[in-house]
């Protein structure tokens, strides 16, 4: 694997400012996200649009996965933000608040116009959908699925609560349904889960614990925005030397009872069963992810 196979951290950049477009070359982060929405004024759309155009196109930075980020699904800016944004050649287009499969299929049909006259290869530009309303919540099982080219689905909590008329804390109660449902949503369509924002740049003890509850709870990764935030995102993700360890001997258990043709393995007293192997599975394929295991196989 590479590293951009890795989706633990992703870091939104806005698109106005081109120190900030710089800065991300230098990151941690596994993946990068060009802003052209909410960090850009309405004056300065144009202007950023070539901007991240070109920083994407010619200057990507290297092994990275890199995002776009359009105006929203009725914004008069979609069109000229997809036709660039495609024509850049990131892995991926971020689309915001997605609410149901017909936005997905208008989407996926624009892209491919633009890619077939771009002679860009058909199906090449992924999407990853935000998800930030109670409708898109609704939703998330079939905007999962709703095409070939989605592999990610990304929660946002500020509207989400907003749309629910529920108060923003940092104990996160009044997402969980919606983090749950979100995750099942990927779980089921075998794409990326991808957990909020965590909004208070000055609390790094918050986004521990934020960070270990999305973890704890199957997310793959966490939007962040700002560098800061990146080394506990990725460390939170990052299996342990115990997990990786612990998922080693499961395997290796497994292996021997295969050979000795045992019908019940037990390791440490316990019973390994496949939801243990499947366990030890994701731990060692995160680790090879992010480099840890030396090229082995398992």
């Amino acid at each position: 694997m590479t590293r951009t196979n890795l989706r633990r951290s992703c870091l939104y950049i806005g698109g106005g400012s081109p120190a900030k477009i710089l800065e991300a070359r230098f990151c941690d982060a596994d993946c990068v996200v060009y802003d052209l929405e909410d960090s850009v004024a309405a004056a300065d759309k144009d202007a950023a649009r070539m901007l991240i155009y070109r920083a994407v196109r010619y200057h990507r930075p290297p092994g990275k996965y890199v995002l776009i980020r359009v105006n929203g699904l009725c914004s008069p800016e979609l069109q000229e933000d997809l036709e660039a944004a495609v024509r850049a050649r990131p892995d991926a287009i971020r689309l915001p608040k997605v609410e149901t499969v017909e936005e997905v299929q208008d989407i996926d049909r624009r892209i491919t116009a633009i890619e077939e006259t771009a002679g860009i290869p058909k199906g090449s530009t992924e999407l990853w959908c935000n998800i930030e309303s109670a409708l898109g919540v609704a939703n998330a099982r079939e905007i999962a699925v709703a095409s070939p080219r989605i592999t990610a689905l990304a929660l946002g909590a500020e509207d989400y609560t907003a749309s629910m008329g529920a108060r923003r804390s940092k104990s996160g109660w009044e997402i969980f349904y919606a983090r749950m449902r979100v995750l099942e949503a990927c779980r089921l369509a075998g794409i990326s889960a991808q957990d909020v924002v965590f909004s208070d740049i000055d609390d790094l003890e918050g986004l521990q614990k934020d960070v270990e509850n999305a973890c704890g709870l199957g997310f793959d990764g966490k939007t962040v925005i700002h560098p800061r935030q990146i080394e506990i995102v990725n460390q939170a993700f990052t299996p342990t030397p115990k997990e990786i360890r612990q998922a080693q001997r499961v395997l290796e258990a497994l292996e021997r009872g295969a050979r000795e043709h045992t019908g019940v393995v037990v390791l440490d007293g316990s019973m390994v069963d496949k939801p243990m192997e499947k366990r030890a599975r994701d731990v060692l394929a995160r680790a090879e992810a992010a480099g840890l295991l030396d090229g082995e196989e398992w």
